[in-house]
């Protein structure tokens, strides 16, 4: 890892204005079944955005799977060049295509930014298994142990009966399973069929809600979400998990052991890390994009790791503004 010299804790101030923009660009596409157009629009809207700030900015995770909105491809530099902060980045600039498509709740514009090099390269893996838990979690669960037991244990350093627990899943085939293990042990389970960032972040937060989340979801949403929960202290474990015929391929190609369980700070091994996401459309954690003549109303939650801090600010960006960058950006 590159040493990162002096980083400004609001860096994050700007940062949000790149997700803000992103989620006001999705806005126009929610409900119009486009997940490519409401994906390029957001996608587009962060790389400008991202040319307004001070960083040099690399992409260490891209290139969406078939069915994905647009991705920033991997290795591609954003930002401005030759600036101070060199960093690895990872964004989604629509984190759960599905909810956007049919106009439901929980999509978000999301980015994560860390040190050169202090970011996991996952490199052709698309998918992982992610265990996520608050602080009082931390080194309490083994990974590997089954559905019940770590539900056992995790009720204990939660002070709850398995009974009270409750786990956020994506609604997959895949989990079908996993699902039936977490209501045999008597925890509840909270199913959507996209969102495991926000479902990550609420996992990590003492009294949101939901108490744990498993099961396997994107790569990007991974890493992006153990940058934020390194801030906050939570704990995040995950094990690379192909899905995909030609993923399994490529991992195995690459060497890649998908039988490990990564540490938290083994994907994210700086504390200097920012993480800003945008609600699109209302949902667990965050209100989403509305506009009227004068302006979009936005809420975006930003974290910053060197301060442990987290804020929700809503603000209100002038559709002159975004007008004027978007007629900037065509000439």
């Amino acid at each position: 890892m590159e040493t990162p010299g002096p980083v400004n804790p609001d860096l994050v101030y700007s940062l949000r204005r790149v997700t803000e923009r992103a989620a006001c660009a999705a806005f126009n596409w929610i409900g119009r079944g486009e997940a490519d157009d409401g994906g390029r629009a957001a996608l587009d809207a962060m790389r400008s955005a991202l040319t307004e700030i001070d960083l040099d900015a690399r992409v260490v995770i891209g290139e969406a799977t078939a069915g994905e909105a647009p991705q920033p491809q991997r290795g591609e530099h954003l930002g401005q060049p030759g600036a101070s902060f060199k960093a690895d980045i990872a964004v989604d600039p629509v984190e759960g295509t599905s909810y956007l498509v049919r106009g439901l709740t929980n999509a978000l514009a999301v980015l994560a930014v860390a040190p050169r090099g202090a970011m996991m390269n996952p490199g052709p893996a698309f998918y992982m298994e992610k265990f996520v838990a608050s602080s009082l979690a931390r080194g309490k669960i083994d990974p590997t142990w089954p559905t019940a037991k770590k539900l056992e244990e995790l009720a204990k350093v939660l002070n709850k009966d398995v009974y009270d627990l409750t786990v956020f899943v994506l609604e997959k085939p895949r989990h079908r399973d996993l699902v039936n293990e977490i209501l045999a042990a008597g925890a509840r389970v909270a199913m959507y069929p996209a969102g495991d960032v926000a479902g990550a972040l609420m996992a990590a937060v003492p009294g949101s809600g939901i108490d744990a989340l498993m099961g396997t979801g994107g790569t990007p949403e991974g890493v992006m979400s153990a940058c934020a929960i390194r801030a906050i202290g939570g704990e995040f474990l995950a094990r690379l998990d192909p899905q995909l015929q030609t993923e399994t391929k490529a991992v195995k190609d690459a060497g890649i052991d998908t039988t490990r369980w990564f540490e938290r700070d083994e994907l994210i091994t700086s504390d200097h890390v920012f993480f800003c996401a945008t609600g699109i459309t209302t949902g667990l954690m965050l209100e989403g994009v509305e506009r009227t003549r004068a302006h979009y109303k936005v809420q975006t939650m930003m974290i910053t790791g060197a301060t442990g801090e987290r804020q929700i600010l809503t603000s209100f960006v002038p559709t002159e503004r975004l007008a004027s960058v978007a007629a900037r950006d065509v000439a």
